[in-house]
């Protein structure tokens, strides 16, 4: 593949708990896991030692966004020094409340939603070339990224919640744990109407020649080489579409209804409707697109 620059941002869960009781709220552990770095640094938002950025997100998320890399096995590598480096943080806020015999378990979760609803993210960023525009780019991209949450969802057990789509139906297993809480294909929200590209373009190179390709919709996996597939296959994608590549027409009819009709389909074989009225499944797409880049010639993607 070509060399792209590339990175993830990725938002954790906290809480602490004793004898089985939350034991301190979000915001106050969150500011026993930061300490630490506030001590250092004088502040929740720094750059660490490997080029990375650690701070504390709305929500009292901690995050950590990993330093550009340029293959996918030292993002990976990237993305698993961050888990360490906020498990060490949770570590020493434990220490810290047993000190002060306050006490509790601090538990980080790498996940995207909690058992109230809420969601928080884990955002990949591909710098991709200027040359094509963001609607076309996205029109061939996103049934890709619809559907492969075969084999890179998280999974998670959907139980219903008021404002959920699915509120009236019973609990059932989904491969997506993100895919519930999209309400666009593209747009530039983060939070209220997410999408499943967001349209912040900050490439941090020359403007005139790249672009931030920002995909938000993707789970936080735990899993190195669900994560590696991840990566690797979307960025195999973007540089069939890059170099002109001919993909097959499985421009989704409604993007929305789409990932969540793939979500709950364990057999990955229920159609989804396409904008030419014609129709095909989650697993048949990706066969599909798996046949082409077979096929296709190894050619520079247009950066």
């Amino acid at each position: 593949m070509t060399r792209r620059i590339a990175g993830i941002e990725t938002e954790y869960g906290i809480t602490c708990t004793l004898d089985g009781e939350r034991r301190l709220g979000p915001d106050e552990i969150a500011r026993y896991m930061f300490r630490p770095v506030i001590e250092e640094f004088g502040a929740t938002n720094i750059f660490s030692s490997n080029a990375g950025r650690l701070y504390l997100d709305v929500g009292s998320h901690p995050e950590f966004a990993t330093a550009e890399c340029d293959s996918v096995s030292q993002l990976v590598a990237h993305d698993r020094a961050g888990e360490r480096m906020l498990d060490d943080l949770a570590a020493r806020a434990e220490t810290s409340l047993a000190e002060e015999n306050i006490g509790g378990k601090v538990y980080l979760f790498k996940n995207n939603v909690d058992s109230s609803g809420n969601s928080y993210g884990c955002h990949e960023n591909y710098l991709v070339g200027r040359g094509m525009g963001l609607k076309a780019l996205s029109k061939l991209l996103l049934p890709f990224l619809v559907t492969r949450q075969l084999f890179c969802g998280a999974g998670k057990i959907a139980r219903p919640y008021p404002g959920s789509p699915y509120e009236d139906e019973p609990e059932q297993y989904c491969f997506s744990q993100r895919a519930d809480h999209v309400w666009d294909g593209v747009s530039s929200a983060t939070t209220r109407s997410r999408p499943i590209i967001n349209t912040r373009d900050e490439p941090h190179a020359d403007s005139t020649r790249f672009r931030r390709l920002h995909v938000i919709v993707g789970d936080s996996n735990m899993s190195e080489t669900t994560t590696a597939l991840k990566l690797g296959t979307t960025q195999l994608v973007l540089e069939m579409i890059e170099a002109g590549v001919e993909l097959p027409d499985f421009e989704v009819a409604n993007e929305i209804k789409a990932i969540r009709l793939v979500s709950r389909d364990m057999t990955g074989t229920e159609p989804i409707p396409l904008r030419n009225g014609g129709a095909v499944s989650a697993l048949d797409m990706q066969r599909e697109l798996d046949i082409v880049a077979s096929r296709a010639p190894e050619v520079p993607a247009a950066l």
